[in-house]
């Protein structure tokens, strides 16, 4: 009887721990799940995401400078929406954090370099918002509510600004 009992203590004992293990690798597994996943929706509702395709060698575009860029915007689908081409491939050009330019479309051609080449992702909240956005001339939608924004930008000109803008 002494040995039985020593057995069953070990199989119980045994059975816990290894009980005990699954639940912390299960509650392991999910933390890190749900962390990747809010930090993964948090950047992709207020950050621009920006990679370098070619990584130009001239100046580099600051606010208060004027840029020229040809573009290509595009949904997350893939589906062209505008670009420089529709414009007779006449570059747009702004100053950089004036009005008048989303400010995901600023954020991602800040500290670009003259001849450099960029793919941004603009979420809604740094694009167009919760507003679609129509055609004056039709009043047919051309950019949804709530649509991402992805654009291929080449920073083609960057004239400095004034030190007092």
């Amino acid at each position: 009887m002494n040995t039985k009992s020593i057995i069953i203590s070990i199989v119980v004992i045994s059975a816990i721990a290894l009980g005990g293990y699954l639940v912390y690798k299960s509650m392991n597994k999910s933390s890190a799940g749900t962390e990747q996943q809010t930090a993964t929706t948090t950047s992709d509702q207020e950050q621009v995401q920006g990679q370098d395709v070619k990584v130009g060698t001239g100046v580099e575009a600051k606010p208060g400078d004027t840029v020229s860029v040809l573009y290509v915007g595009k949904f997350a689908d893939g589906t062209i929406f505008d670009s420089s081409a529709a414009h007779g491939n006449q570059p747009l050009t702004f100053v950089l954090g004036a009005p008048g330019v989303i400010p995901g479309f600023q954020i991602g051609v800040r500290g670009m370099k003259e001849g450099g080449q960029r793919l941004l992702a603009i979420p809604p909240s740094l694009g167009y918002g919760s507003e679609d956005q129509k055609d004056p001339a039709t009043g047919n939608v051309v950019i949804p509510a709530d649509s991402t924004l992805v654009f291929e930008v080449q920073l083609v000109k960057v004239v400095p600004g004034t030190e007092a803008q």
